[in-house]
């Protein structure tokens, strides 16, 4: 195929042709290192991306459970009956029962409004990861009658307590007496503290044992609901509707996606946005295969009079061109992909070494609760980048290749 042999010829500059080839392969050179840039930074901000969401949902999930049973009216009365359902389920690998229940904390004059959890440690611990949380304490310091209590971090600094430190809840649910409905206040002990790095725990939240929770609230023996670990978090909703052929009664059952939707498809729309934006640089890049080629087909003239007055036909004198175009994008698209995904893949390593050559931290531990920048390379990314890349450098060629099969011999040579 000489179509191809002459293409190639065309795109790098040889020892014995003027300035101007050696100008035309020089804006080659330039479009490819646009087009590399381009796939590279789209490459390694979509892993960021990436990083951030998957660091975001193990946090949640650190203390919110991959899906929750609870009863009707919001309280289940025979929960180790849904224990022994839920635990025949073949993707069910944990569960543990729940009291949750709004209450106010009263520490030395500083009052706050939070919710109160309460569970059974050596339960929960299978089913969540407070345990990596604890900053101070731990999680089986919560024992039954004893009236201990996990704060977040959040709330114990607001509160001004540490770990040992006495402190006042008060329940909503009263007690009736003959002048009026008192608040049922009851004394606890901090017995830790855990920071989830999610401000809406870490400032909302208090862990107490499940028995001293149903006394305190009065349940007798109910709970809240059971919490459920199961292999597959992203299988989620679809484990949830097949529990129901395990369960009797008045049953409502939530997913982590339901109970926070619009924060993860906030952070997807981010995502689909940031690639939408980024794509134009990619765009911009790739048509600069439109410049190159037009100057090439200008100074090409009577190369291709000569090539069509020996019988090459318009078709041929248009795939030459395109092999030029194509050519160009397929190296900087390659070298994008091979230097976005080893930054990808080493980000870890990189920022760390530009922070100290610079001498700051771009993202501080007193400002973000994320203070490494995360990476989460999918292949399914590179892949869908590679090709919608190589479908703009092909379109890009696709005018000046047409332009060049309509090249009159006659006139091209004219002036020769």
């Amino acid at each position: 195929m000489y179509e191809l042999l002459i293409g190639l010829r065309y795109t790098r500059a040889q020892p014995r042709e003027g300035a101007g080839n050696r100008f035309i392969s020089f804006i080659a050179l330039i479009s490819m290192l646009g087009l590399a840039l381009g796939v590279a930074a789209l490459i390694v901000v979509l892993s960021v991306m990436n990083g951030f969401q998957k660091e975001l949902r193990e946090r949640i999930l650190g203390v919110v459970s991959h899906i929750q049973v609870s009863g009707g009216s919001g309280e289940l009365e025979d929960w180790g009956k849904t224990l022994q359902g839920v635990a025949r389920h073949p993707r069910v690998r944990a569960a543990a029962p729940y009291v949750q229940a709004q209450g106010m904390l009263s520490f030395d004059g500083q009052v706050r409004g939070m919710m109160v959890r309460g569970i059974l440690p050596e339960a929960e611990d299978k089913v969540a990861d407070f345990a990596r949380y604890m900053k101070a304490g731990k999680l089986d310091a919560l024992r039954p009658g004893e009236f201990g209590m996990v704060l977040g971090s959040e709330l114990a600094r607001a509160l001004r307590v540490r770990q040992g430190d006495k402190i006042t809840l008060l329940a909503p649910q009263g007690m009736v007496t003959p002048a009026a409905i008192l608040p049922r206040i009851k004394q606890f002990r901090v017995v830790g503290i855990f920071e989830a790095g999610m401000f809406e725990f870490d400032s909302g939240l208090a862990l107490v044992h499940l028995n001293d929770a149903q006394k305190l609230y009065r349940m007798d023996g109910r709970v809240s609901g059971v919490r459920l670990k199961v292999d597959d978090l992203f299988a989620a909703p679809q484990i949830g509707r097949e529990l129901m052929r395990y369960l009797d009664g008045d049953i409502w059952i939530s997913d982590w996606t339901r109970s926070h939707a619009n924060f993860f498809r906030a952070v997807e729309i981010e995502k689909r946005m940031m690639f939408l934006i980024l794509l134009l640089i990619v765009a911009v890049a790739a048509f600069n295969i439109v410049s190159t080629l037009v100057m090439a087909v200008q100074d090409k003239r009577a190369d291709i009079a000569i090539l069509r007055t020996l019988g090459a036909s318009p078709r041929s004198i248009m795939g030459i061109f395109v092999v030029q175009g194509t050519l160009i994008g397929v190296v900087g698209l390659l070298a994008g992909i091979a230097g976005g995904v080893a930054l990808a893949l080493n980000i870890d390593v990189v920022v760390p070494a530009l922070e100290r050559a610079l001498g700051l931290q771009f993202l501080a531990k007193d400002v973000y609760y994320i203070s490494d920048l995360p990476s989460d390379l999918h292949w399914s990314d590179v892949w869908i980048i590679g090709g919608v890349s190589f479908v703009l450098t092909l379109l890009a060629t696709l005018y000046p290749s047409w332009r060049a099969s309509r090249t009159q011999p006659a006139e091209a040579l004219r002036y020769e």
